[in-house]
């Protein structure tokens, strides 16, 4: 049975959140694990703190809270309409948003563990010949943790697949616009079409266990695991 047009609006608006958030996240991701793996302190370890927050917060609190942050008439919501002439809460831009802060440790985790790692020998090394930060970070950092690279972007791209509460609490059920494949398949069995759920849910199952096959075969360690 071919996939009907709300289930092909799911998956267009599931692939395009994730795709934009996982390009955000190691945009955003990667200078702060580089950061935390430099320092330590109370500061570092307050921003590991509320980078890990999203671990153990239940998603809807994060996502009530970001709705009263983007509501049209908070500071936030009201320069967001100024600048946009759209409001913010109920939006794709929203979902991105929520989706970067919320799978935020997928990203950041996996790359500080990788930059630990690294021999500081060799980051000095480069240093005595005259590298920059920058040219020490792209010729030995960035080839000694590409696995780990890959393998943070597919859990953040997975991990906000699967969303649910945020993209709930901040973008609501709006179909082709904020109905991503969790909420569609929630409101498929809401309205008891269980033939459409049967078909998200195997979907999703399918490539939840697809990934995981091709992070564990990919990495042959357990290392990129996010720390709890």
């Amino acid at each position: 049975m071919p996939l009907n047009s709300a289930e092909l609006d799911a998956i267009y608006l599931t692939v395009a959140l994730a795709s934009v958030t996982t390009a955000l996240l190691v945009l955003l991701g990667t200078p702060l694990a580089w950061w935390l793996s430099r320092r330590q302190g109370n500061l570092s370890a307050a921003i590991e703190a509320l980078v890990a927050m999203p671990l153990i917060l239940p998603p809807t609190v994060l996502g009530f809270y970001l709705l009263l942050l983007f509501a049209p008439d908070t500071a936030v919501g009201r320069a967001w309409e100024r600048l946009t002439g759209s409001q913010l809460a109920f939006s794709f831009s929203a979902l991105v948003i929520g989706s970067v802060i919320y799978s935020l440790p997928f990203v950041v985790q996996p790359l500080q563990s990788a930059f630990q790692r690294i021999p500081q020998g060799l980051l000095q090394a480069a240093a005595t010949l005259g590298a920059s930060p920058l040219d020490r970070f792209r010729s030995v950092v960035l080839p000694l943790t590409r696995r780990t690279f890959l393998t943070a972007a597919s859990l953040g791209f997975a991990h906000t697949v699967g969303e649910f509460g945020v993209v709930l609490m901040i973008g609501g059920n709006i179909p082709g616009e904020t109905q991503v494949l969790s909420i569609a398949l929630y409101d498929f069995v809401e309205t008891l079409r269980f033939d459409e759920a049967h078909r998200l849910a195997g979907g999703l199952v399918l490539f939840s266990l697809a990934l995981l096959f091709f992070l564990y075969r990919s990495s042959g360690t357990s290392s990129w695991r996010v720390r709890t």
